[in-house]
Order: C-alpha cells, then structure tokens, then sequence
C-alpha cells in the first residue's frame, strides 16, 4: 500500500497557528532574488573554467544551453507543485502528495545531500576568492588551511568559518536573512554584467577556436577501431567532443541547482500561488541568459586550455582587460555572491528536515522552532555536517555529488506531474505545465541523459548516500510516520 497524503491534507497541517508553524515574509521579488542569490555562485564562477578546460573546451558554451534546457523543464514542473502545494519541503513534500512515502524519503534524503553539499561546494571556492582578497592587503592564509588533506592540505578554515556564520544568520530569522540575500544578489549581478560589457570587446576570436575541441575516443568509434560501450567506459569520454559537451552539462548543472531552493521557502511566501511560479521561473530565465554571455566572454579572452587546476578563473580572464584597478571591486562582488548561495542551500536544507521531521520520518528536534519562527536546531547540527565536508573534501568531488543529486530530484519531480494530472486531474492548478505530458516526459529523458554522462563515482557516492537514508528510514522513519498511524487508525 502506498502511504500518501493528500494535498488537501498537506495545505491544512501548514496552516497550523501560532509557533509551531513558518513566518510568510517573502514577495515575489523575494522569491526571484532568493533563485538567483541561489543560481549564480560557484557554478559560474569556478565551475566554468573546470568544465570549459576539462570536458568542453569554448563549446562550454553548449552546455550551459543543455543544462538550462533540462532545467526549464524540470522549472515548468516545480511552478505547478509549488503553486499547488505552496508549503515548506519542495521535492519531497510533492513526492509524498504523488508517489507515497517510500518515494518521498528518499527524495529527501536526495534532497539534503543536494543542498549541504552545495553549500559545501560553495564554501570551499569562497575561502580561495577571500583568500585573494586578503593579498591585495599583503595578507594569505598559509596553504595548508585552504585545502583539504586530498588535497595536499589539512583543512580549509575559511571554508568551515563562512558556514558557521551564515548558520548564526539564519538561526536569526527568514527575513533577516532575505534582506542581507538582496543586497548580496545586487552586488553579484552587476559584477556579472560588467565582466560582460567590459570584457566583450577584448575578446579574442582565436581563443574560440576550435569551438568544440576533438575527442580521441569519439574519433575512434567512428572509425570502428572501439566499440560503444568501450567508448562509455573509456578515459577519453567526457574530454572534449559531444560526450565532453555532455560531462559539463552535467557537471554545470550545479550551477543551476538554485531555481528549486525557491520552492523549499514557498510556506514563508506572502502569496505562493502567484509568487512561486514567479520566483522559479522568472530566476532560471535571467540567470540563463547571465550565464550564456558570461561564458561566451570568459573563454573568449582566455584561452581554455589556462583554466585547468585554477579556482579563481574569473580573475585570471578578467585580467586580460587590463581593468587591473577593478580587480579587487571583482573579487569582493564574487565573494559577496558566494556568500548568497551557502545562505540559500542551508535555508533550503533546514526547510526539507523540518517538513520531514513534521511527518514524523526524522526526530521532532528537526522541526523544533526558535522565538524567530526559525528550525534553529537543523541549523546547528548542519552547521557541524557541512562544515566538515567543507574543510576536508575536495570541490571537485563535491560538485558532481551536488549535480547527480539534483538531477534524481528533478527526474521525479517530473514524474510526479504525469502522476498527478492522471489521479488528481480536478484540483485547483494555479499555474499549470504546459504541453503535458511531452515536458514532463523531455525532463526526465534529458535528467536521465545528464545523470548518465557523470562519472560512475558519482554513481558509486548515490547509491551509498541513499542506502544510508533507507537504513535510517526502515530502523526510525516508518516507525514514527504519522500517515501510517493515521491509515492504521482507519
């Protein structure tokens, strides 16, 4: 049987008063400066020089197209659930209403590994930006405490610091923590469109050339000297060629993870059913367009192939200007945006915990509130979670755990809508998917086709992760669910 719970039901526990329930305090514009505050960080910032000099060359270009378009899709779907469920919990709040309860924890479970270990990722291109910024004052932090022991180092403090402050600051309340996320996304933005405008006319067309590098292995298919299936499993796939334009889509869709963060705060928006498809949407479109130019200039005034081991590759194109007097107004912008997505991705986390641990899957001490209506306890305990992936695991890692996670999450919300438009097709749908069931069924296959381009450690991590959370679920979950006490009532 299939413990599941009705929307109707979903709505009425969210609407429990007093202090037992979150503080809507979020408009639309809100909702969209909390996506892209999300969205532009780490993916842009850093991410692009690795995919660009590892997997797709200038034709990195390419694949933030691709993974836009997986996106868009997988958007549409989030704006309906979110207009139509607006309560706290995203994915998995959707997945209980759709598929059960068994679905619903495991896209949890997903859905905590995306946003802790985003907010990891973050942290750890943040402590190389702010360790920059020290230099231009004659200040570095010694090499060991910027890198983990993977990484020839013993701990990155910088890294482990930022995510303990921004858990102070969000312990503090929504709407503090709303109003500094503004501010920082107007700092990142215009950061972003004077790279853009100040950086197109230095591009060098050479440097953009060949647009789509060529990869060994693909030419070795072609000719028949190997098989398919020693292609996806050989070194050469994912460097370069179309498989090498698939690996960084994948990979950079990271950079995209944001969008969905949005619908994790849809029970503190001041009206959901107009503001979420709003925030969602309107997020992903702009910093698409953002991210598209952005890439364009940054490997046309570097070449690629320089990008490769550097974790501040924005300032080593930059440089290429000769604006050397905006270099330190860029790092500080950049380390201002940084600090907007660890904000998002742990408000995100604590979000998800608080409406598992409502339905009685995790412990009450998740759901537990604070005088500011704030799950401060969640935020203590992943304060210690992710600062110790933050100081210790390497970015590269982190970030293809980040894009298999979300990619799983985004599979299933799309399978929820099919799901739901068959079983539910009468309630109420204040925005709905267009063209159902062909976007639904595009973002699971183009989901699906990014997912099997990363590679299989990533796999390997998943598969790990969520036997970890079906052992905590079997052993404490589905002891404790309230839907099924309720079912063995009845």
């Amino acid at each position: 049987m299939l413990y599941k719970k009705s929307i109707p039901q979903i709505i009425q526990e969210a609407r429990e008063s007093g202090e037992h329930t979150l503080k809507r305090t979020l408009s639309s514009t809100g909702l969209i400066a909390l996506g892209v505050g999300a969205i532009i960080g780490a993916g842009l910032f850093s991410l692009t020089g690795i995919a660009a000099a590892e997997n797709a060359g200038p034709a990195v270009i390419l694949s933030f197209a691709i993974a836009a378009l997986a996106c868009s899709f997988a958007g549409l779907c989030y704006a309906e659930f979110a207009s139509m469920i607006p309560v706290a919990g995203s994915a998995y709040t959707y997945s209980y209403a759709t598929m059960g309860e068994f679905v619903a924890w495991i896209i949890g479970w997903d859905l905590v590994l995306e946003y802790a270990l985003a907010s990891a990722t973050v942290a750890v291109s943040w402590s190389q930006y702010f360790n920059q910024f020290l230099m231009t004052f004659g200040i570095s932090i010694p090499e060991q405490f910027l890198k983990g022991p993977w990484e020839g180092g013993l701990v990155n403090i910088p890294a482990i610091v930022i995510v303990c402050l921004l858990s102070l600051l969000l312990m503090r309340g929504t709407k503090e923590s709303s109003t500094v996320n503004n501010l920082l996304v107007i700092l990142k933005v215009s950061v972003v469109l004077i790279f853009i405008v100040l950086g197109w006319s230095f591009i060098d067309s050479a440097n953009h050339t060949p647009f789509i590098p060529a990869n060994e292995g693909e030419e070795m298919l072609k000719n028949g000297q190997i098989g398919f299936w020693s292609f996806l499993t050989s070194d050469s796939f994912g460097k370069f060629g179309i498989s090498g334009i698939l690996r960084a889509a994948g990979v950079l869709f990271f950079a995209f993870v944001g969008f969905d963060a949005v619908s994790t705060a849809a029970q503190e928006a001041k009206d959901p059913k107009k503001g979420m498809p709003i925030g969602i949407i309107g997020s992903l479109v702009v910093c698409t367009i953002l991210y598209v130019l952005f890439s364009y200039v940054m490997t046309g005034l570097e070449n690629y192939q320089m990008f490769k081991g550097d974790a501040k590759p924005v300032a080593t194109a930059f440089a290429k200007t000769g604006y050397t007097f905006l270099n330190s107004a860029l790092i500080v912008t950049i380390i201002a945006g940084y600090t907007s997505v660890i904000l998002v991705m742990l408000l995100g986390q604590s979000r998800v915990f608080y409406s598992m641990s409502k339905d009685g899957l995790l412990p009450k001490i998740f759901s537990d509130l604070s005088k500011n209506q704030t799950p401060w306890k969640t935020n203590l305990i992943f304060m210690i979670f992710v600062s110790i992936f933050a100081g210790f695991v390497p970015v590269s890692d982190l970030g293809h755990m980040v894009s298999i996670g979300t990619l799983f999450a985004f599979t299933l919300v799309c399978i929820g809508i099919l799901v739901l438009r068959k079983t539910n097709p009468e309630i109420e749908r204040p925005f709905k998917t267009p063209f159902v069931p062909v976007i639904p069924i595009l973002g699971v296959v183009v989901c699906i086709l990014l997912m099997a381009s990363l590679p299989i450690e990533s796999w390997e991590r998943l598969g790990v992760w969520l036997l970890i959370g079906l052992i905590i679920y079997f052993i404490y979950g589905k002891k404790h669910s309230k839907i099924r006490k309720l079912y063995k009532k009845d």
